[in-house]
């Protein structure tokens, strides 16, 4: 099955632009991701955190 895949992708042109377009997404996501751990604020990381352990009525979804 793979065979008949690869063989229709092949026949494609510019298919290999995809693989590229995704490892670029992928490879940014990830970036801004730990760029944005690095830099939050230690308030907002604490204020997170303690949302599953909040018993006020507000957090609480019926």
């Amino acid at each position: 099955m793979f065979k008949f895949v690869k063989g229709h992708m092949e026949s494609i042109d510019g298919v290999m632009i995809y693989p590229l377009i995704s490892l670029l997404i992928f490879f940014i996501f990830f970036v801004v991701l730990f760029l944005w751990v690095i830099t939050a604020k230690k308030k907002d990381i604490e204020e997170v955190s303690n949302l599953p352990l909040d018993t006020n009525q507000e957090n609480q979804e019926l």
